[in-house]
């Protein structure tokens, strides 16, 4: 009884995995298809493709382009000069301190840098303000804040009130 058993057992998983075995010819045909319409330029369903190609715009290279300048935030501060030759309209702060001694040692490092930089103090939250450069146009100070960025990553512009 065991024997039939393990026999049509045995059967039964034969039948099972030759039958639903794929043909390599049934592969090759898919193959060969996919690739005749490649080469045609068709899709999977038959249709043509398109080649869709993206203008290129051209600009030379020497064009300063600045985005969204008035949506730069400018602090509004009243602060008093402390050591420096004067604030214009707007400033860009690379340095709070609460130190001055701090505050003068941000100033002679950037000084030793080509920098005019200036001291300022508000009064109000008692913070010294270490400023890298003045501007009387808003795009300018924009520009050298994203230039001082890379040495100084919080730099930002203040207005004086």
């Amino acid at each position: 009884m065991k024997k039939y058993l393990v026999m049509c057992v045995g059967f039964c998983v034969a039948i099972a995995f030759t039958s639903c075995k794929s043909s390599e010819s049934a592969y090759k045909k898919a193959y060969e298809k996919a690739k005749a319409q490649e080469t045609n330029g068709e899709d999977f369903e038959g249709n043509e493709e398109i080649a869709v190609v993206a203008p290129v715009v051209e600009r030379p290279a020497t064009e300063d382009v600045v985005d969204n300048v008035d949506n730069v935030p400018v602090r509004m501060e009243t602060v008093s000069m402390v050591n420096g030759n004067g604030l214009r309209n707007f400033s860009v702060v690379v340095g709070s301190f609460a130190v001055q001694a701090n505050a003068e040692g941000l100033q002679s490092t950037l000084k030793n840098q080509g920098y005019d930089a200036q001291i300022a103090f508000n009064p109000s939250n008692e913070m010294y303000r270490v400023i890298a450069a003045t501007f009387d146009i808003k795009t300018d100070a924009v520009r050298s804040r994203n230039e001082l960025r890379s040495q100084f990553p919080d730099a930002w512009l203040l207005s004086n009130q």
